[in-house]
């Protein structure tokens, strides 16, 4: 078994308080050095970036451009990776030790696999950590709508930082839309699972870290970050359907795929721009039925329930409503004593507090 070569891609923007330990974690994979080279694509950073990027220059390559987005990035550095092997890491994220190695064992061992994924654990501001894993490894191959329907329920575990191709799979999907400022991860790994297999591990070798500057963390976010993520999300939606039509892939399938970003882009512009009540309704009943399928009955009636007043109000209104209420925290504290948000089947929640002690949910 040969040890593939490895290019690892780094895109960074404004991240001088983290592309370090970004970098750090890359050269510190048990991994040989002469079987894998770092490139980063600095996206018109105006901050330290550049300088902390000075101090690796004979260990990694710069690559610099104007800003442009994850889309512009990813097109202007893919070219460039000279390895079998291209592996996605965000700048303010950063590897768990053992990664590079892992990944490669399952390239080398299966030339039928053209990406490879795995679980995440998301880092808050308090140092608290959440993992996602799976309960069991996961491989699928994009072939009709049941495997569709496996794909857009482990999506999550195919983000940048856990994503990782052969490089003959990304010349086949070809250039990114440069209008997906974010979410150009999405479109690279939803095309891959109609050329090639997936595989994805159940052990998280990744850190994401929330922080304000994270573009799709909408919890806090104004009406018009609001509406950069809306435009993005109809622009992914639209952009996978035109590229499935170009392969060929059936209707139904397509469908499968698309409706998830579709939705999504549906609801933000329900809450910034509002919508009629009916409007509301169809686009929350569609979420629960794609994403919250296998959730128990009593969260289903909870979630209509919940529904109830946005037959009567406007959209806009709805969802600020929704917004207080879920932010009041004895909402929160009757919600995870009586009605705890569902976890999928095939998910393992483990929760570490800031003291470093854990426990699955």
């Amino acid at each position: 078994m040969t040890t593939p070569f490895v290019s690892v891609l780094i895109d960074t923007y404004n991240h001088e308080r983290f592309i370090e330990e970004a970098i750090q974690s890359v050269l510190t994979q048990d991994f040989p050095a002469s079987q894998r080279e770092i490139l980063v694509v600095d996206d018109g950073s105006t901050d330290r970036t550049p300088e902390i990027l000075a101090k690796f220059a004979s260990q990694i390559r710069i690559l610099r451009k104007p800003n442009g987005g994850q889309a512009s990035a990813f097109n202007h550095g893919i070219p460039e990776c000279r390895g079998e092997i291209i592996a996605f890491l965000d700048g303010d994220d950063w590897w768990a030790p053992g990664k590079l190695t892992k990944i490669a064992e399952v390239f080398a061992k299966d030339a039928e696999v053209g990406l490879v994924g795995h679980a995440v654990t998301q880092v808050f501001l308090n140092g608290r950590q959440h993992s996602e894993l799976l309960r069991e490894a996961s491989r699928f191959k994009i072939t009709s709508v049941e495997n569709a329907k496996v794909f857009r329920m482990r999506k999550s575990f195919l983000g940048t930082s856990r994503m990782a191709y052969r490089n003959d799979i990304l010349r086949k999907i070809g250039p990114v839309p440069e209008g997906l400022t974010f979410e150009a991860d999405e479109y690279l790994f939803t095309l891959a699972g109609f050329f090639a297999d997936v595989v994805i591990l159940r052990e998280s070798y990744c850190f994401y870290r929330l922080h304000g500057g994270n573009l799709f963390q909408l919890s806090n976010a104004s009406d018009e970050g609001v509406r950069k993520k809306q435009k993005v999300m109809a622009i992914l939606a639209k952009a996978l359907n035109a590229k499935l039509k170009e392969l060929g892939i059936a209707r139904d399938i397509t469908k499968t795929i698309v409706e998830c970003a579709q939705t999504e882009a549906d609801l933000l512009r329900l809450m910034v721009d509002g919508g009629f009540p009916w409007e509301t309704v169809r686009a929350e009943l569609k979420i629960m039925r794609v994403l919250h399928s296998d959730a128990s009955f009593a969260q289903h009636l909870f979630s209509c329930a919940r529904l109830l007043p946005a037959c009567v109000m406007p959209a806009r209104s709805y969802y600020r409503w929704r917004h207080r209420i879920s932010g009041l925290e004895f909402y929160k504290r009757l919600r995870q004593k009586l009605l705890p948000f569902p976890v999928p089947t095939h998910v393992e929640r483990e929760e570490r507090p800031a003291s470093g002690a854990s426990h699955s949910l």
